[in-house]
């Protein structure tokens, strides 16, 4: 299937880019992470197991465990807090 994925903040300046169309076999946000973190380099080191990572789908701040579905929009973006 085919989603789109979004980049914010730190992890957007690491990657280089905001968004891409991404084809996975991924059926949840989880392995979707999983799977980027096996292409190595920035994706490795920005989306790492143990760094602080929020995810949303379809713009729905959601867990790991969350369903894909073809079309779904993804976001990844650190923890944000205010002061």
């Amino acid at each position: 299937m085919k989603v789109s994925v979004r980049y914010f903040a730190s992890i957007r300046e690491a990657i280089g880019q905001g968004s891409e169309a991404v084809e996975t076999a991924a059926i949840t946000l989880g392995a979707l992470r999983d799977e980027l973190i096996a292409r190595g380099g920035d994706y490795a080191s920005s989306l790492a197991r143990g760094r602080a990572v929020r995810m949303a789908l379809n713009q729905t701040l959601s867990d790991e465990s969350a369903t894909l579905a073809d079309g779904a929009e993804v976001a990844f973006f650190p923890p944000v807090t205010g002061g």
